[in-house]
């Protein structure tokens, strides 16, 4: 007990101290998962938009494709990612693997799809709304997604909160293509895992402190862009 206790003593040393090691573990996380973030928003809101405006032949088989790959193993991403970007895969010659850009590769084929799946249900709610509207005035399709995107921008950030936390809660993806590297590829969660098994209790508790933190702050920006989605919507 008294072990346990001197390790949440340090722990929280480190974090009121600003360690440098442990902000740069923090930063690194912060960097590859927001970039991740943008990334899977680029493609994920365009994917989502599109599905849930345009009406075409399989499209009810695309949509399941899109939910079920919202579970996607982490750790059969980061296999994935990993044989595409090692010598022998295709893009081998980027020697891109054991980098950051590796790791937010990674996550961004996982979070791509949640933000893809979730923007596409709160866009297609919204143009069930509009739908007649835009037909009886001949709105383009390209403007019609536009204005969806901007008129549902509340919801929309929800969505990519919600991958920004999946992302920087990720371990399996970015161990495998990261290799937890320190001082290079060592993000929190694989920090976490590697100082646990060598028993650095402190150092660990101190970055869970901190991914505590940054869950609490994700989910409370959430509620708050809801309320005030739904107050405008109301207004």
């Amino acid at each position: 007990m008294q072990d346990f206790a001197e390790a949440f003593r340090l722990a929280f040393t480190l974090v009121l101290s600003g360690d440098p090691d442990l902000l740069e573990i923090i930063g690194l996380s912060l960097r590859v998962s927001l970039s991740a973030m943008l990334i899977s928003c680029a493609f994920g809101l365009a994917i989502g938009a599109t599905v849930a405006v345009l009406r075409f032949p399989g499209r009810g088989a695309v949509i399941v494709l899109m939910n079920s790959l919202m579970g996607l193993p982490p750790v059969v991403v980061g296999l994935v990612v990993y044989l595409m970007l090692s010598n022998a895969g295709p893009l081998g010659f980027l020697q891109l693997l054991y980098t950051p850009t590796a790791m937010i590769i990674a996550q961004s084929v996982l979070i791509t799809p949640i933000i893809a799946a979730l923007s596409r249900q709160v866009l297609e709610d919204l143009y069930s709304e509009y739908a007649e509207q835009f037909r009886s005035l001949c709105v383009p399709t390209h403007t019609a997604i536009g204005a969806l995107l901007w008129d549902a921008r509340y919801s929309l950030l929800t969505v990519a909160l919600a991958g920004f936390g999946r992302a920087v809660a990720e371990v399996g993806a970015v161990i495998i293509v990261g290799g937890n590297i320190a001082h290079l590829t060592r993000v929190m969660t694989t920090a976490i895992a590697l100082e646990t098994s060598k028993g650095d209790l402190a150092l660990a508790m101190a970055l869970g402190m901190v991914l505590l933190t940054i869950a609490i702050l994700v989910n409370a920006s959430v509620m708050a862009l809801r309320s005030t989605a739904a107050r405008y919507a109301y207004a």
